[in-house]
């Protein structure tokens, strides 16, 4: 079992950065590949970034450039540091994680954090 817990988020102006961390239970996190959702308001779900178990990481193409993800194995953490935010960036962002694929579908998902951008 892993659970998840997302912090981080709030409300920042464009332009701004942001940096979200996603704390893990468990022993084994070293072994989960690890993603960033996020859903805006009557949008689907999109993957944002994902980083797997041996470092590899990938991001989706609005992001690419601006947003960072990375992860500490010691500490059990997985950072997603957002820059150049824009308004569009606006949703609710979620940690997952999964011991089999770095993309959809994940076992575990955290309770997500709130991403405001205003313009």
């Amino acid at each position: 079992q892993v659970q998840l817990v997302e912090s981080g988020g709030g409300l920042v102006q464009a332009g701004g950065s942001l940096r979200l961390s996603c704390a893990a239970s468990g022993r084994t996190f070293s072994s989960y590949h690890m993603g960033w959702l996020r859903q805006a308001p009557g949008k689907e779900r999109d993957f944002v970034a994902g980083i797997r178990s041996g470092g590899t990481t990938h991001y989706a193409g609005f992001v690419k450039g601006r947003f960072t993800i990375s992860r500490d194995n010691a500490k059990n953490t997985v950072v997603l540091q957002m820059n150049s935010l824009k308004p569009e960036d606006t949703a609710v962002y979620y940690c997952a994680a999964d011991s089999r694929s770095v993309f959809e579908p994940y076992n575990y998902w955290g309770q997500g954090t709130q991403v405001t951008v205003s313009s």
